[in-house]
């Protein structure tokens, strides 16, 4: 067998994590008949076949299995050296990337990232993204941490681990003029029209399940997955909206939105997920600490 060529093994890499030619080749710039070609170059050379074609779809033989996870390895090692030369290349430098769920609170995230901003010593680059999308950035070595409200599931092949790092509570929020009758839980769940979250956020699933134990009929106007728009929704609904009060911050300290009733049991968990490094960067670990101290100040059950 002939030495090992790492450009070929990007390729092949890159393929397996994608699980199509086509996305593999625009993330790599290149053809996919190029691809195709290294790939093949690479099975030649280690004298197995590392994908077979089922249908459409691209599936790993054992050999290619075996291949990825040693793959895996080198290329979080690569991106480990990488970080390292490039922090002692710039010793009085910070560099932090940052991925950020595209919904999630922009409050919160300003609460997380405010240490960091307009330090002269800390370089910021925040990227925001879908799940999916975020977590294989994070496992390229090219994110340093993903913010998300929710901890994708994880199987003995994951190599991110997430941290919970602050829960808030959720409120029903609402114009001022809904202050004015007292009304018992059940009972305004019932009489006023909801905005509400997506079924597939965590937090509906907790008020799907409150509305049930209290027996109400809640009148839902307008399902959000967007904590942005939810903000701007409950700004400009004239009922209910169900939703974290640290999302409308701003206008609950200038009265313009109050809060109605803290809805029992039910909390958004915030995550930051990280991949383990030998040098784990010191920026990342103060902000972390930070969202967890002031998670334990406004009682909050951090991890």
């Amino acid at each position: 067998m002939s030495d090992l060529n790492f450009h070929h093994l990007r390729y092949f890499w890159a393929v397996a994590h994608e699980g199509n030619l086509t996305r593999a080749a625009e993330q790599l710039h290149v053809s996919q008949s190029a691809v195709s070609v290294q790939i093949k170059k690479l099975e030649e050379d280690l004298g197995h076949a590392l994908f077979e074609r089922r249908g459409r779809q691209l599936h790993l033989t054992e050999a290619g299995r075996l291949a990825l996870d040693y793959a895996d390895t080198i290329f979080d090692l690569g991106g480990e050296l990488v970080g390292v030369l490039d922090e002692r290349a710039s010793a009085e430098r910070q560099r932090l990337r940052v991925g950020v769920l595209a919904t999630l609170s922009r409050n919160f995230q300003v609460g997380f990232l405010g240490p960091a901003f307009g330090r002269e010593d800390v370089d910021l680059v925040v990227r925001s993204g879908g799940l999916e999308e975020l977590i294989r950035r994070l496992e390229a070595h090219q994110l340093d941490v993903v913010l998300a409200t929710q901890a994708p599931a994880r199987d003995d092949e994951s190599a991110w681990v997430p941290h919970r790092i602050d829960e808030q509570p959720v409120s029903l929020i609402a114009h001022p003029e809904l202050r004015r009758r007292r009304r018992r839980l059940r009972t305004l769940l019932s009489d006023e029209p909801l905005v509400v979250p997506t079924v597939e956020s965590s937090i509906r699933t907790g008020f799907d399940a409150l509305v049930e134990q209290l027996g109400a009929k809640p009148r839902i106007v307008a399902e959000i997955d967007d904590m942005a728009m939810l903000r701007l929704a409950a700004r400009a609904h004239e009922g209910l909206s169900v939703i974290p009060p640290i999302v409308v911050k701003d206008e609950l300290d200038e009265g313009s939105l109050v809060e109605l009733a803290r809805l029992p049991d039910l909390v958004e968990t915030f995550f930051a997920i990280t991949v383990p490094r030998r040098r784990p960067n010191p920026l990342l670990q103060e902000l972390v600490a930070g969202a967890r101290a002031r998670s334990r100040r406004v009682g909050s059950a951090p991890l």
